[in-house]
């Protein structure tokens, strides 16, 4: 087993995660077979309950983990799917520990932090290695060294360096080399103090990633050599990039890639990036641009969306067009006259999903303006829902149609729990999660956009469509076009209108720089399309 191992200093949020990731593709690049764990200190079992102003997006796996948004970038950056055992929290580790506790499995000795704890973070690493059958694992240590919530796996991964041996370990440090003062001077003792704690626990890092907003100068390079013991060759600079997809090709042109192959006695085979390379080209052509209304209650924190985000940048990358995100805040909408006119100047609009009675009116709002104005649409898990519900509203002319999840005793329940949440009463890991089949009618909108008829896409919901109003639906112009194989439907879709298509599912998750998902390219099109009409191009002056 060979491991990488990626840690942070100075702050948080630096880019462990893209740095993670651009090993990971370095490597795959060079045909070596790699997977990724990610390592989250805190004490929930997993990302499910928490507010996505904490931590983000909750990313979903296949299996219905819900998991750190880290692994979204790790799945987009290999162009493969992780599962549940990829994402090691405090919280599994503890309870695992435990129940093996309560089990006996301990043979009455007494359970201590070391060896049983960090035993059993070492062992959940192995097995990740063994059932993927991976040449590389590379493992995320989410938070900062010094954070009394990270020793035990920091302890747990300097005791598997001994373990492994010379040749099967590197430690790869991410730390912040600010720039300060009038003059843009680099400081180096941020890194210098945040490898002197790495090294106090027993680690002794072998490549650093320095962060900034700018190049390092050779000099800054050599000092950081010197104070922190580690090769120049392996003092690697990170700045800023205008898009997360140019990291590894930065890695790559400091020779990062060749020095981890003879760290880790790996054959250095000649990269493969045409395809990174294609795709970055045309993302960078911008022969058009389009303004894309993002309608959510989270839009503070853009990390809320993240999947959305990378789902437009990889349309971007196939199509050349310039896709600007405009932010509203569903919150705010309704009283701001301003937004609602900038909104009905956009040239498509999203509604993703969401949980709770916070915001939705301005959803509501905003899909009435899509639908009555032609604007490309797509909703999403709730975004879908609230489609249904102004659809009910403002059509169907039934007022108080609404989700029960917000008026439990609505007369026209458009949208109500799912029968099989009714009797759970513990909030994390029971939704409806991970990926399930959906059929598509053949013929459909939705057909098209994928040229296929039968799906796996991703959920996390608990509410979903009330079948009973379908026909009264469809007699009006919106039709279920997808369905879950127990009946549940999984999208409506307008007739007569550019785009108008709602899904239950997640499609953001499985998109790939590679790989646009078909419904985001979809709606960048018709929003082109809509440009287009609305802005012809004048004809040429005769004798011109």
């Amino acid at each position: 087993m060979k491991v990488i191992v990626v840690s942070g200093g100075v702050i948080s949020g630096l880019g462990k995660g893209i740095t993670t990731s651009s090993l990971g593709r370095l490597l795959k690049a060079r045909g070596i077979a790699v997977t990724i764990l990610k390592i989250d200190p805190y004490l929930n079992v997993d990302a499910g309950t928490m507010n996505p102003y904490q931590h983000g997006e909750v990313f979903v796996l296949d299996d219905g983990t819900e998991a750190d948004l880290d692994l979204g970038n790790y799945e987009r950056f290999l162009g493969q799917s992780v599962n549940g055992a990829h994402n090691l929290t405090t919280g599994k580790i503890y309870r695992a520990v435990i129940e093996k506790e309560r089990r006996g499995d301990y043979l009455g000795n007494t359970v201590q932090i070391i060896p049983h704890v960090t035993g059993e973070i070492k062992r959940t690493i192995r097995e990740v290695a063994q059932s993927s059958g991976a040449e590389v694992v590379l493992v995320e240590v989410g938070g900062t060294v010094g954070d009394i919530e990270s020793m035990p796996f920091l302890e747990a991964l300097r005791e598997l360096s001994y373990e492994v041996g010379e040749g099967h370990m590197a430690f790869v440090h991410t730390t912040l080399v600010p720039f300060v003062g009038p003059v843009g001077e680099a400081k180096t003792k941020p890194t210098q103090h945040s490898v002197r704690e790495l090294r106090a626990i027993g680690i002794r890092p072998t490549m650093i990633v320095a962060r900034g907003p700018a190049p390092l100068s050779s000099d800054i390079k050599a000092k950081i050599s010197l104070f922190c013991d580690v090769t120049p060759e392996a003092v690697i600079s990170v700045p800023d990039q205008a898009i997360i997809y140019e990291v590894p090709l930065v890695l790559e042109a400091q020779g990062v890639g060749a020095y981890l192959c003879r760290l880790l006695e790996l054959p250095d085979r000649e990269p493969d990036y045409r395809a990174w390379k294609e795709f970055l080209a045309t993302y960078r052509r911008e022969s058009a641009t389009v303004e894309v209304a993002v309608v959510g209650k989270y839009t503070d924190l853009r990390d809320a969306y993240l999947s959305h985000i990378e789902a437009f940048h990889h349309v971007q990358g196939r199509l050349g067009a310039s896709v600007k995100l405009t932010w509203y805040d569903s919150e705010d909408l309704p009283r701001n006259p301003g937004a609602i006119a900038r909104l009905k100047r956009s040239d498509a609009v999203l509604v993703p999903g969401g949980f709770g009675s916070r915001g939705i009116e301005g959803k509501i709002q905003s899909i009435q303006i899509a639908r009555e104005q032609g604007l490309p649409f797509l909703g999403v898990c709730y975004g879908f829902q609230m489609a249904a519900v102004e659809f009910a509203r403002n059509v169907l002319h039934l007022p108080a149609a609404n989700t029960t999840e917000v008026d439990p005793h609505t007369p026209d329940p458009v949208v109500c729990l799912l029968e099989d949440q009714r009797a759970v009463s513990e909030l994390g890991g029971t939704m409806r999660l991970g990926a399930q089949r959906v059929t598509v009618t053949p013929g459909s909108k939705v057909a098209q956009v994928y040229g296929k008829t039968e799906l796996w896409e991703r959920h996390r919901h608990r509410f979903e469509i009330n079948p009973s109003y379908l026909k009264r639906f469809a007699e009006k112009g919106l039709t279920a076009t997808a369905f879950s194989v127990d009946g549940r439907v999984e999208a409506l879709e307008l007739s007569g209108h550019p785009f108008f298509v709602g899904v239950q599912y997640h499609p953001e998750f499985l998109s790939r720089p590679e790989a646009p998902h078909p419904l985001y390219l979809e709606l960048v099109r018709a929003a082109l399309v809509r440009q287009e009409v609305r802005s012809p191009v004048p004809a040429p002056t005769p004798g011109a």
